[in-house]
Protein backbone atom coordinates (compact mmCIF):
# COMPACT_ATOMS: atom_id res chain seq x y z
CA UNK A 1 0.00 0.00 0.00
CA UNK A 2 1.33 3.43 -0.91
CA UNK A 3 0.39 6.59 0.93
CA UNK A 4 0.47 9.94 -0.87
CA UNK A 5 -0.50 13.38 0.45
CA UNK A 6 -2.29 15.77 -1.88
CA UNK A 7 -3.93 19.01 -0.79
CA UNK A 8 -6.62 19.25 0.46
CA UNK A 9 -7.25 15.51 0.76
CA UNK A 10 -5.34 12.57 2.07
CA UNK A 11 -5.30 9.90 -0.61
CA UNK A 12 -4.77 6.22 0.07
CA UNK A 13 -4.10 3.77 -2.67
CA UNK A 14 -4.88 0.26 -1.49
CA UNK A 15 -4.55 -3.08 -3.21
CA UNK A 16 -7.76 -4.37 -1.68
CA UNK A 17 -11.10 -2.97 -0.57
CA UNK A 18 -10.35 -3.34 3.13
CA UNK A 19 -10.27 -0.16 5.23
CA UNK A 20 -6.85 1.55 5.29
CA UNK A 21 -5.38 4.29 7.39
CA UNK A 22 -2.80 6.98 6.79
CA UNK A 23 -2.21 10.39 8.27
CA UNK A 24 0.03 13.05 9.67
CA UNK A 25 1.53 12.61 13.12
CA UNK A 26 1.62 15.27 15.79
CA UNK A 27 1.71 15.62 19.52
CA UNK A 28 -1.06 17.50 21.22
CA UNK A 29 -1.86 18.31 24.82
CA UNK A 30 -5.42 17.28 25.46
CA UNK A 31 -7.88 17.81 28.26
CA UNK A 32 -10.81 15.64 27.21
CA UNK A 33 -13.21 14.90 30.05
CA UNK A 34 -10.58 15.94 32.54
CA UNK A 35 -7.55 13.87 31.47
CA UNK A 36 -4.56 15.84 30.23
CA UNK A 37 -1.55 14.19 28.61
CA UNK A 38 0.52 14.23 25.48
CA UNK A 39 -0.39 11.77 22.78
CA UNK A 40 1.07 11.02 19.42
CA UNK A 41 -1.84 11.69 17.15
CA UNK A 42 -2.67 10.32 13.76
CA UNK A 43 -5.47 12.15 11.99
CA UNK A 44 -7.38 9.61 9.95
CA UNK A 45 -10.44 9.18 7.86
CA UNK A 46 -12.39 5.96 8.07
CA UNK A 47 -14.81 6.95 5.33
CA UNK A 48 -15.77 4.54 2.65
CA UNK A 49 -13.69 1.33 2.52
CA UNK A 50 -12.52 1.80 -1.05
CA UNK A 51 -9.39 2.61 -2.98
CA UNK A 52 -9.52 6.33 -2.12
CA UNK A 53 -10.24 7.61 1.37
CA UNK A 54 -10.91 11.32 1.85
CA UNK A 55 -9.50 12.80 5.07
CA UNK A 56 -11.78 15.76 5.70
CA UNK A 57 -9.70 16.85 8.70
CA UNK A 58 -7.34 18.51 6.26
CA UNK A 59 -8.92 21.96 5.91
CA UNK A 60 -10.93 23.16 2.98
CA UNK A 61 -11.25 26.65 4.45
CA UNK A 62 -12.03 28.42 7.70
CA UNK A 63 -15.11 30.63 8.16
CA UNK A 64 -14.60 34.08 6.63
CA UNK A 65 -15.90 36.64 9.13
CA UNK A 66 -14.41 39.84 7.67
CA UNK A 67 -16.94 39.90 4.84
CA UNK A 68 -20.39 41.19 5.77
CA UNK A 69 -22.20 39.30 3.02
CA UNK A 70 -20.46 36.06 4.03
CA UNK A 71 -21.54 36.59 7.65
CA UNK A 72 -25.15 37.10 6.57
CA UNK A 73 -25.08 33.90 4.55
CA UNK A 74 -23.53 32.01 7.46
CA UNK A 75 -26.17 33.40 9.83
CA UNK A 76 -28.93 32.12 7.58
CA UNK A 77 -27.22 28.77 7.02
CA UNK A 78 -26.49 28.08 10.69
CA UNK A 79 -29.65 29.50 12.32
CA UNK A 80 -28.36 32.80 13.78
CA UNK A 81 -29.92 36.24 13.42
CA UNK A 82 -26.46 37.83 13.39
CA UNK A 83 -22.84 36.68 13.35
CA UNK A 84 -20.57 39.42 14.63
CA UNK A 85 -17.53 40.73 12.83
CA UNK A 86 -14.13 39.99 14.39
CA UNK A 87 -13.15 42.17 17.33
CA UNK A 88 -9.89 44.08 16.65
CA UNK A 89 -6.84 42.66 18.43
CA UNK A 90 -6.14 45.93 20.25
CA UNK A 91 -9.46 45.90 22.16
CA UNK A 92 -9.05 44.74 25.75
CA UNK A 93 -11.73 43.18 27.95
CA UNK A 94 -11.47 46.20 30.26
CA UNK A 95 -12.33 48.49 27.33
CA UNK A 96 -15.62 46.65 26.92
CA UNK A 97 -16.33 46.49 30.64
CA UNK A 98 -15.75 50.23 31.03
CA UNK A 99 -18.67 50.96 28.67
CA UNK A 100 -21.15 49.21 30.99
CA UNK A 101 -23.02 51.51 33.42
CA UNK A 102 -21.77 51.05 36.98
CA UNK A 103 -25.32 50.63 38.29
CA UNK A 104 -25.51 47.26 36.51
CA UNK A 105 -22.98 45.81 38.97
CA UNK A 106 -25.03 46.78 42.03
CA UNK A 107 -26.70 44.05 44.10
CA UNK A 108 -30.39 44.57 44.87
CA UNK A 109 -31.43 42.32 47.78
CA UNK A 110 -35.13 42.66 46.93
CA UNK A 111 -34.60 41.45 43.35
CA UNK A 112 -32.26 38.67 44.49
CA UNK A 113 -34.76 37.22 46.96
CA UNK A 114 -37.58 37.72 44.46
CA UNK A 115 -35.74 35.31 42.16
CA UNK A 116 -35.81 32.71 44.95
CA UNK A 117 -39.55 33.30 45.37
CA UNK A 118 -40.10 32.77 41.64
CA UNK A 119 -38.11 29.51 41.63
CA UNK A 120 -39.61 28.07 44.81
CA UNK A 121 -43.17 28.93 43.71
CA UNK A 122 -42.75 27.60 40.17
CA UNK A 123 -41.07 24.41 41.44
CA UNK A 124 -43.83 23.82 44.02
CA UNK A 125 -46.42 24.34 41.28
CA UNK A 126 -44.57 21.80 39.15
CA UNK A 127 -44.58 19.19 41.93
CA UNK A 128 -48.32 19.79 42.37
CA UNK A 129 -48.86 19.35 38.63
CA UNK A 130 -46.94 16.05 38.69
CA UNK A 131 -49.02 14.84 41.64
CA UNK A 132 -52.37 15.74 40.05
CA UNK A 133 -51.78 15.30 36.30
CA UNK A 134 -53.12 12.26 34.44
CA UNK A 135 -50.39 10.14 32.88
CA UNK A 136 -50.74 11.70 29.43
CA UNK A 137 -50.04 15.20 30.83
CA UNK A 138 -47.01 14.15 32.86
CA UNK A 139 -44.51 15.12 30.12
CA UNK A 140 -45.82 18.71 30.28
CA UNK A 141 -45.57 18.70 34.08
CA UNK A 142 -42.02 17.34 33.91
CA UNK A 143 -41.04 19.96 31.32
CA UNK A 144 -42.33 22.76 33.55
CA UNK A 145 -40.75 21.36 36.71
CA UNK A 146 -37.41 20.68 35.03
CA UNK A 147 -37.35 24.27 33.77
CA UNK A 148 -38.34 25.60 37.20
CA UNK A 149 -35.60 23.68 39.01
CA UNK A 150 -33.11 25.07 36.49
CA UNK A 151 -33.85 28.41 38.15
CA UNK A 152 -32.35 26.97 41.36
CA UNK A 153 -29.12 26.39 39.47
CA UNK A 154 -29.08 30.00 38.23
CA UNK A 155 -29.54 31.29 41.79
CA UNK A 156 -26.60 29.17 42.93
CA UNK A 157 -24.71 30.38 39.87
CA UNK A 158 -25.15 34.01 41.03
CA UNK A 159 -24.02 33.03 44.53
CA UNK A 160 -20.85 31.44 43.13
CA UNK A 161 -20.05 34.65 41.24
CA UNK A 162 -20.67 36.84 44.32
CA UNK A 163 -23.50 38.63 42.56
CA UNK A 164 -26.37 37.48 44.80
CA UNK A 165 -25.61 39.06 48.19
CA UNK A 166 -23.06 41.33 49.83
CA UNK A 167 -22.72 38.69 52.55
CA UNK A 168 -20.38 35.86 51.51
CA UNK A 169 -21.77 33.42 54.12
CA UNK A 170 -25.30 34.01 52.84
CA UNK A 171 -24.11 33.25 49.31
CA UNK A 172 -22.40 30.04 50.41
CA UNK A 173 -25.52 28.83 52.24
CA UNK A 174 -28.01 29.83 49.53
CA UNK A 175 -25.78 28.44 46.77
CA UNK A 176 -25.36 25.10 48.54
CA UNK A 177 -29.10 24.79 49.25
CA UNK A 178 -30.08 25.81 45.72
CA UNK A 179 -27.87 23.09 44.25
CA UNK A 180 -29.08 20.30 46.57
CA UNK A 181 -32.25 19.32 44.62
CA UNK A 182 -29.96 18.89 41.61
CA UNK A 183 -27.49 16.81 43.68
CA UNK A 184 -24.85 19.22 42.42
CA UNK A 185 -21.94 19.96 44.79
CA UNK A 186 -21.71 23.75 44.97
CA UNK A 187 -18.02 24.35 45.70
CA UNK A 188 -16.61 21.84 43.17
CA UNK A 189 -18.80 23.38 40.50
CA UNK A 190 -17.72 26.91 41.48
CA UNK A 191 -14.02 26.09 41.24
CA UNK A 192 -14.38 24.49 37.80
CA UNK A 193 -16.75 27.18 36.54
CA UNK A 194 -14.28 29.91 37.49
CA UNK A 195 -11.82 28.18 35.18
CA UNK A 196 -14.37 28.27 32.35
CA UNK A 197 -14.65 32.05 32.72
CA UNK A 198 -10.90 32.55 32.92
CA UNK A 199 -10.18 30.28 29.91
CA UNK A 200 -13.31 30.54 27.75
CA UNK A 201 -12.82 28.67 24.45
CA UNK A 202 -9.15 28.00 25.20
CA UNK A 203 -7.87 24.65 24.00
CA UNK A 204 -7.08 22.15 26.77
CA UNK A 205 -8.19 24.63 29.45
CA UNK A 206 -11.90 25.39 29.10
CA UNK A 207 -14.00 22.93 31.09
CA UNK A 208 -17.23 23.44 29.10
CA UNK A 209 -18.02 21.86 25.71
CA UNK A 210 -14.48 21.40 24.53
CA UNK A 211 -14.28 20.00 20.96
CA UNK A 212 -13.39 16.33 20.66
CA UNK A 213 -9.67 15.78 20.11
CA UNK A 214 -8.90 13.86 16.86
CA UNK A 215 -6.66 11.35 18.64
CA UNK A 216 -9.36 10.70 21.25
CA UNK A 217 -11.89 10.09 18.49
CA UNK A 218 -9.57 7.64 16.75
CA UNK A 219 -8.25 5.89 19.87
CA UNK A 220 -10.69 2.95 19.83
CA UNK A 221 -13.89 1.94 18.02
CA UNK A 222 -15.82 1.59 21.30
CA UNK A 223 -14.88 5.06 22.56
CA UNK A 224 -15.54 6.53 19.13
CA UNK A 225 -19.09 5.13 19.14
CA UNK A 226 -19.68 6.50 22.64
CA UNK A 227 -18.43 9.94 21.59
CA UNK A 228 -20.63 9.96 18.47
CA UNK A 229 -23.73 9.15 20.52
CA UNK A 230 -22.76 11.56 23.31
CA UNK A 231 -22.03 14.55 21.07
CA UNK A 232 -24.84 13.57 18.70
CA UNK A 233 -28.33 12.45 19.82
CA UNK A 234 -27.53 12.49 23.56
CA UNK A 235 -25.87 15.90 23.48
CA UNK A 236 -28.82 17.63 25.24
CA UNK A 237 -28.01 15.47 28.29
CA UNK A 238 -24.20 15.42 28.12
CA UNK A 239 -24.05 17.74 31.13
CA UNK A 240 -24.75 14.59 33.17
CA UNK A 241 -21.34 13.25 32.13
CA UNK A 242 -19.77 16.62 32.96
CA UNK A 243 -21.45 16.55 36.40
CA UNK A 244 -20.10 13.07 37.14
CA UNK A 245 -16.58 13.51 35.80
CA UNK A 246 -15.64 16.97 37.02
CA UNK A 247 -17.16 17.36 40.48
CA UNK A 248 -16.69 14.23 42.60
CA UNK A 249 -12.99 13.44 42.17
CA UNK A 250 -10.88 15.14 44.86
CA UNK A 251 -7.76 14.71 42.72
CA UNK A 252 -9.12 17.32 40.31
CA UNK A 253 -8.84 20.08 42.91
CA UNK A 254 -5.99 22.06 44.46
CA UNK A 255 -5.08 21.24 48.07
CA UNK A 256 -6.43 24.64 49.13
CA UNK A 257 -9.82 23.76 47.60
CA UNK A 258 -10.27 20.24 48.96
CA UNK A 259 -11.68 21.28 52.34
CA UNK A 260 -14.57 23.24 50.84
CA UNK A 261 -15.11 20.53 48.22
CA UNK A 262 -15.53 17.91 50.95
CA UNK A 263 -18.17 20.02 52.71
CA UNK A 264 -20.18 20.35 49.49
CA UNK A 265 -19.90 16.63 48.76
CA UNK A 266 -21.06 15.82 52.29
CA UNK A 267 -24.14 18.03 51.78
CA UNK A 268 -24.98 16.34 48.48
CA UNK A 269 -24.55 12.82 49.85
CA UNK A 270 -26.65 13.76 52.90
CA UNK A 271 -29.43 14.97 50.62
CA UNK A 272 -29.28 11.72 48.66
CA UNK A 273 -29.19 9.61 51.84
CA UNK A 274 -32.15 11.39 53.42
CA UNK A 275 -34.19 12.90 50.58
CA UNK A 276 -34.26 9.96 48.19
CA UNK A 277 -35.36 7.34 50.78
CA UNK A 278 -38.09 9.72 51.97
CA UNK A 279 -39.44 10.06 48.44
CA UNK A 280 -39.33 6.28 47.96
CA UNK A 281 -40.98 5.74 51.36
CA UNK A 282 -43.82 8.13 50.54
CA UNK A 283 -44.30 7.45 46.81
CA UNK A 284 -42.31 4.32 45.92
CA UNK A 285 -39.69 3.93 43.21
CA UNK A 286 -42.17 5.17 40.60
CA UNK A 287 -42.68 8.27 42.73
CA UNK A 288 -38.91 8.85 42.86
CA UNK A 289 -38.85 8.66 39.05
CA UNK A 290 -41.88 10.95 38.70
CA UNK A 291 -41.00 13.59 41.28
CA UNK A 292 -37.20 13.68 41.16
CA UNK A 293 -35.58 11.85 38.22
CA UNK A 294 -37.71 13.22 35.36
CA UNK A 295 -37.46 16.89 36.47
CA UNK A 296 -33.72 16.32 37.00
CA UNK A 297 -33.39 15.09 33.41
CA UNK A 298 -35.37 18.16 32.34
CA UNK A 299 -32.88 20.34 34.20
CA UNK A 300 -29.96 18.64 32.45
CA UNK A 301 -31.64 19.22 29.10
CA UNK A 302 -31.57 22.94 29.79
CA UNK A 303 -28.12 22.82 31.39
CA UNK A 304 -26.72 21.15 28.27
CA UNK A 305 -28.71 23.25 25.80
CA UNK A 306 -27.96 26.64 27.35
CA UNK A 307 -24.26 25.96 27.74
CA UNK A 308 -23.65 24.43 24.31
CA UNK A 309 -25.51 27.27 22.57
CA UNK A 310 -23.51 29.82 24.60
CA UNK A 311 -20.13 28.95 23.07
CA UNK A 312 -20.54 26.36 20.29
CA UNK A 313 -20.87 27.40 16.65
CA UNK A 314 -19.08 26.58 13.39
CA UNK A 315 -17.54 30.07 13.28
CA UNK A 316 -16.38 30.22 16.93
CA UNK A 317 -12.86 28.80 17.35
CA UNK A 318 -11.12 27.20 20.29
CA UNK A 319 -7.59 28.64 20.39
CA UNK A 320 -4.29 27.75 22.00
CA UNK A 321 -3.11 29.83 24.94
CA UNK A 322 -0.62 31.59 22.65
CA UNK A 323 -3.34 32.68 20.21
CA UNK A 324 -6.12 33.25 22.73
CA UNK A 325 -7.50 36.75 23.30
CA UNK A 326 -9.76 37.35 26.32
CA UNK A 327 -11.88 40.09 24.76
CA UNK A 328 -12.44 38.13 21.56
CA UNK A 329 -13.27 34.94 23.45
CA UNK A 330 -15.81 36.62 25.72
CA UNK A 331 -17.45 39.03 23.23
CA UNK A 332 -17.03 37.27 19.85
CA UNK A 333 -16.98 33.76 21.30
CA UNK A 334 -20.17 33.96 23.37
CA UNK A 335 -23.67 33.70 21.87
CA UNK A 336 -26.81 35.55 22.92
CA UNK A 337 -29.89 33.39 22.30
CA UNK A 338 -33.53 34.32 22.90
CA UNK A 339 -35.90 31.60 24.19
CA UNK A 340 -39.66 31.62 24.83
CA UNK A 341 -40.22 34.22 27.53
CA UNK A 342 -41.60 31.80 30.15
CA UNK A 343 -38.34 29.84 29.96
CA UNK A 344 -36.28 33.01 30.38
CA UNK A 345 -38.36 34.02 33.43
CA UNK A 346 -38.09 30.63 35.16
CA UNK A 347 -34.35 30.45 34.36
CA UNK A 348 -33.61 34.06 35.39
CA UNK A 349 -32.23 35.16 32.01
CA UNK A 350 -29.33 32.69 31.99
CA UNK A 351 -29.60 32.89 28.18
CA UNK A 352 -28.48 36.56 28.22
CA UNK A 353 -24.92 35.37 28.37
CA UNK A 354 -22.57 37.81 26.66
CA UNK A 355 -22.60 40.43 29.47
CA UNK A 356 -22.08 37.64 31.99
CA UNK A 357 -18.82 36.80 30.23
CA UNK A 358 -17.76 40.43 30.08
CA UNK A 359 -18.16 40.51 33.87
CA UNK A 360 -19.51 37.67 36.00
CA UNK A 361 -20.25 40.18 38.79
CA UNK A 362 -23.38 41.43 36.99
CA UNK A 363 -26.46 40.01 38.80
CA UNK A 364 -28.84 37.96 36.66
CA UNK A 365 -31.62 40.57 36.99
CA UNK A 366 -29.36 43.20 35.36
CA UNK A 367 -28.23 41.07 32.41
CA UNK A 368 -30.87 42.41 30.01
CA UNK A 369 -29.92 46.02 30.64
CA UNK A 370 -26.25 45.07 30.29
CA UNK A 371 -26.92 43.35 26.97
CA UNK A 372 -28.76 46.42 25.70
CA UNK A 373 -25.69 48.50 26.57
CA UNK A 374 -23.45 46.06 24.69
CA UNK A 375 -25.74 46.22 21.67
CA UNK A 376 -25.47 50.01 21.66
CA UNK A 377 -21.68 50.10 22.00
CA UNK A 378 -20.45 46.82 20.52
CA UNK A 379 -23.45 45.55 18.56
CA UNK A 380 -21.63 44.75 15.32
CA UNK A 381 -19.36 42.27 17.14
CA UNK A 382 -22.16 40.25 18.77
CA UNK A 383 -23.45 36.85 17.68
CA UNK A 384 -27.18 36.51 18.34
CA UNK A 385 -29.92 33.97 17.67
CA UNK A 386 -33.46 32.99 18.46
CA UNK A 387 -33.62 29.39 19.64
CA UNK A 388 -34.62 27.30 16.63
CA UNK A 389 -34.30 23.88 15.09
CA UNK A 390 -31.69 24.90 12.54
CA UNK A 391 -29.39 26.26 15.25
CA UNK A 392 -29.62 23.03 17.26
CA UNK A 393 -29.21 20.91 14.14
CA UNK A 394 -26.06 22.85 13.21
CA UNK A 395 -24.50 22.29 16.62
CA UNK A 396 -25.51 18.65 16.99
CA UNK A 397 -24.57 17.52 13.47
CA UNK A 398 -21.47 19.59 12.63
CA UNK A 399 -19.67 20.91 15.74
CA UNK A 400 -17.69 17.84 16.72
CA UNK A 401 -13.96 17.23 16.21
CA UNK A 402 -11.33 19.96 16.66
CA UNK A 403 -9.51 21.23 13.59
CA UNK A 404 -7.19 24.24 13.65
CA UNK A 405 -8.22 25.57 10.26
CA UNK A 406 -11.89 24.59 9.96
CA UNK A 407 -12.53 24.87 13.74
CA UNK A 408 -14.83 21.81 13.67
CA UNK A 409 -15.02 18.65 11.56
CA UNK A 410 -18.33 16.70 11.62
CA UNK A 411 -18.20 13.09 12.81
CA UNK A 412 -19.69 11.79 9.58
CA UNK A 413 -16.79 13.26 7.59
CA UNK A 414 -14.24 11.06 9.35
CA UNK A 415 -16.06 8.15 11.00
CA UNK A 416 -16.67 4.75 9.39
CA UNK A 417 -19.97 4.60 7.50
CA UNK A 418 -21.37 2.00 9.88
CA UNK A 419 -20.62 4.19 12.93
CA UNK A 420 -21.82 7.61 11.76
CA UNK A 421 -25.50 6.64 11.46
CA UNK A 422 -26.56 8.56 14.63
CA UNK A 423 -25.42 11.80 12.95
CA UNK A 424 -27.02 10.87 9.63
CA UNK A 425 -30.24 10.11 11.52
CA UNK A 426 -30.19 13.58 13.14
CA UNK A 427 -29.53 15.20 9.76
CA UNK A 428 -32.69 13.56 8.39
CA UNK A 429 -34.89 13.66 11.49
CA UNK A 430 -34.27 17.17 12.85
CA UNK A 431 -36.32 19.92 11.16
CA UNK A 432 -34.45 22.74 9.44
CA UNK A 433 -36.69 25.59 10.58
CA UNK A 434 -34.95 28.81 11.61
Amino acid sequence: MACALSTPILRLEATSSRRASCGTRLEICRDFLGARRKYPCQILSYKNPSYVVRAMVLPASRPILDNEEERKQMSERYGFTQIGEPLPDNIMLKDIMDTLPKMLFEIDDMKAWRSILISVTSYALGILMIAKAPWYLLPLAWAWTGTAVTGFFVIGHDCAHKSFSRNKLVEDIVGTLAFLPLVYPFEPWRFKHDRHHAKTNMLSEDTAWHPVWPEEFNSSPLLRKAIIFGYGPFRPWMSIAHWLIWHFDLKKFRPSEVGRVKISLACVFAFMAIGWPLIVYKAGIIGWIKFWLMPWLGYHFWMSTFTMVHHTAPHIPFKTSEEWNAAQAQLNGTVHCNYPRWIEILCHDINVHIPHHISSRIPSYNLRAAHKSLQENWGKYLTEANWNWRLMKTIMTTCHVYDKERYYVPFDDIAPENESYPIKFLQKAMPDYA
